[in-house]
Parts: C-alpha cells; sequence; structure tokens
C-alpha cells in the first residue's frame, strides 16, 4: 500500500500540458510548495511538512515521472525539461487559487524550482534550495576522478535504450544504492519508506531517465541562455547543502551568489537526505526564508 502524508488530503492536480500531478495539502496559511528529489516521492517531506503546516499551507507534488503523477512519453526533449516540469508546479498552485507562492525543492526538485524562479519570479515569492547546485555549474564542476560520484548523470545522459534497459534489470540494486550511499544518519529512512521509494522508482525507470536525459541536454541550454541574458533569481533564496565545494574543489557559496544577490548559503552536516535526517533544521532554514 502507497504511504500517504497523516494529516494531509492527497488530491490529483493539473500540471502543465495535460499532465495530472498527485499531491498531498494540508495546513494553512501563506503557501509554500515542496519539491521531492530522487529517488524518492512526495514522501521525503512528511517530517518537513508537519512542521510547517501550523503556520502555512503545504502542497508536497510527485515531480512528472515520479510517484503516483503521470509519466508522459519523453517524445521531444520539452516533455522532461525543467521549465515544463516548473510549469508543472505554476499550474497546479494556480488550481488550489495560489497565484504567488513559496517554492523550496531537493535534489531534482529543486533544479525545477531553479528554473521556476527564473521563469516565473512574479510567482515565486521566496525559493529553497537543498543539495544542488544549478545544472550547467554542475557540469562544469564535475571534472576528472571526482566525477565518479556522479556516474549516474552520465549514464542517463546516454541515447535512449541502453541505460533504461540496465537499470530496469537491476532497479532495486541501482536505486538502493544512492539510498545508501547518500545518507549519513540511515536510520532516518525507516524501512517501509525506503521500500517505497524502491517501489515507486522501479515504476518510473523511463520518466526518471528521461528527467536527468533533459539535464544534459535542453536544461542546459536554458540555464545558459540565460547566463548569457545576466538573468538572477530576484526574491530571497536560501541554500543548504553539504560541503560539496570542498569535496569537489569549487566555491559553492560563490557559484549560488552569481545567481542569487539575496542569498542565504548554509552548511549542513547531515547527508543528502536532510530533510529526513535533520527535519528540525530544514523546518528552521524554510520558516526563516519564508520570515525574510
Amino acid at each position: 500500500m502507497t504511504l500517504t502524508l497523516p494529516g494531509f488530503d492527497h488530491i490529483r492536480l493539473p500540471g502543465a500540458d495535460g499532465v495530472e500531478l498527485a499531491a498531498a495539502v494540508g495546513g494553512s496559511g501563506s503557501p509554500v510548495v515542496l519539491l521531492h528529489g530522487f529517488p524518492q516521492t512526495h514522501l521525503m517531506w512528511r517530517l518537513v511538512a508537519e512542521r510547517l503546516a501550523d503556520e502555512h499551507t503545504v502542497i508536497c507534488p510527485d515531480l512528472r515521472g515520479y510517484g503516483a503523477s503521470d509519466k508522459p512519453a519523453a517524445t521531444d526533449p520539452d516533455v522532461y525539461a525543467k521549465r515544463t516540469m516548473a510549469a508543472d508546479v505554476v499550474t497546479l498552485a494556480t488550481a488550489l487559487d495560489h497565484e504567488r507562492f513559496a517554492l523550496v525543492g531537493h535534489d531534482r526538485g529543486a533544479l525545477v524550482a531553479f528554473r521556476a524562479g527564473l521563469d516565473h519570479p512574479e510567482t515565486i515569492t521566496h525559493l529553497g534550495i537543498l543539495d544542488i547546485v544549478p545544472t550547467l555549474d554542475m557540469w562544469n564542476v564535475l571534472h576528472g576522478a571526482s566525477a565518479a560520484v556522479g556516474y549516474h548523470l552520465f549514464l542517463m545522459a546516454q541515447p535512449p535504450g541502453l541505460p533504461e534497459a540496465m537499470i530496469a534489470n537491476s532497479a532495486d540494486a541501482f536505486f538502493g544504492s544512492f539510498l545508501d550511499a547518500w545518507a549519513n544518519d540511515p536510520t532516518a529512512m525507516p524501512q517501509e519508506v525506503r521500500a517505497e521509494y524502491l517501489r515507486a522508482s522501479a515504476a518510473a525507470v523511463a520518466s526518471i531517465v528521461a528527467d536527468y536525459r533533459a539535464s544534459a541536454g535542453i536544461d542546459v541550454v536554458h540555464d545558459q541562455a540565460d547566463l548569457d541574458a545576466g538573468s538572477q533569481l530576484a526574491m530571497p533564496v536560501t541554500v543548504v547543502q553539504q560541503d560539496w565545494g570542498a569535496q569537489l574543489g569549487y566555491d559553492a557559496a560563490g557559484v549560488w551568489k552569481a545567481w542569487a544577490p539575496d542569498l542565504d548559503h548554509r552548511l549542513t552536516r547531515a547527508g543528502h537526505f536532510m530533510a529526513e535526517e535533520a527535519p528540525d533544521e530544514i523546518a528552521a532554514a524554510i520558516q526563516e526564508l519564508l520570515a525574510r
């Protein structure tokens, strides 16, 4: 049985281009949308969402291609472009009568949130980013032996066919390896939650690969166009991440400052799955962001 967020309504809402998204909606007050990462679903926000729901309307969708949301075939590069996925989020929030809202994303969801902040500055009031750098910068900092940490990025960037077949043939081992390697505190992810992530990911191999493939193609084109135009994020931005800059030899805060003039950049001792490992810390960071 699919796990849910206790006390939240679980509904389906329109996204862009006729896609429907599954979402958990709860709480009351000013709206904040929380976007999950890989290889997860909206369930990753369960502990943070309950901490925010006393003061905010909290909306936790599954991204297109993930969880219980629609998984359209990648018939062209735009289908899983972060620009399209950002339009999903704006459309979903509008369907709930929220013309302006705060947006927080983790991992893949953070890439969608970044694109939404650039494409919809009149809509996104505050932007929270957990444990990424923008797509264009990510490819620029991954080089040499240190790039091995991102081997999956290169695998899923390959033309359709082989990546999907390789991953589908060992789905639990593939997706489970990230849940193991990226967690500093494995006990923060209960077995039933881990099992749900593996079940949902195994059922979405083609769309997950398409999402990653877009980040090696059309997403780079979109980021480069914004960089060339001098575009920046107009809203207050909080970034919380592990100290990947020190590990990979780049200035993570400097990378973000170039995109976000109004920046609060924080490092955490939690692992990649920080919303589950350190929910008090992450909820507090979001609450402080929303107060700016």
